[in-house]
């Protein structure tokens, strides 16, 4: 989530909001379609790929059309949100679950573009890429370890 943030902030306007505003709102269908016990296979693969994927996108500072980075954050969206309203526990209001891990994802994409501003120095870019290549190492750990053991 915070890749996400720090991504839309390399990447500059209009980015910087679009990318954070995507993902949550795919985010949430990705939610209902799971409240639903809609299958989607592969979800926690989905997820490490997710982190593998933007993070080798901030670590390369790639720079995509707008409209592909959306589509690739909209992809990784779905499985997220997944995620989330299949493990929406039966207690739950799911209105008040959807709006609670909405407003946290917004929050976590928000301290992705107080971290992204640092790709107005350079050696601000610099720390960003080390950053991006730190976060697609976790997604392959995570990758690995749910391959190993499933």
């Amino acid at each position: 989530m915070v890749a996400v943030g720090i991504w839309g902030a390399q990447l500059g306007t209009p980015a910087i909001w679009v990318l954070p505003v995507t993902f949550p709102i795919v985010m949430a269908f990705g939610g209902v379609l799971g409240g639903l016990g809609v299958p989607i296979p592969g979800i926690e693969i989905g997820i490490a790929v997710s982190a593998i994927v933007l993070g080798a996108m901030i670590g390369f500072a790639t720079r995509p059309p707008l409209w592909v980075a959306a589509i690739v954050v909209g992809i990784f969206a779905i499985f997220h949100g997944h995620a989330h309203g299949t493990e929406l526990p039966e207690s739950a209001n799911a209105i008040s679950y959807a709006v609670g891990f909405v407003a946290a994802t917004g929050s976590l994409h928000a301290l992705g573009i107080l971290i992204g501003v640092a790709n107005r120095w350079s050696a601000g870019a610099k720390a960003l890429r080390a950053g991006g290549g730190i976060i697609a190492a976790c997604g392959l750990y995570f990758l690995t370890g749910h391959l190993i053991s499933g």
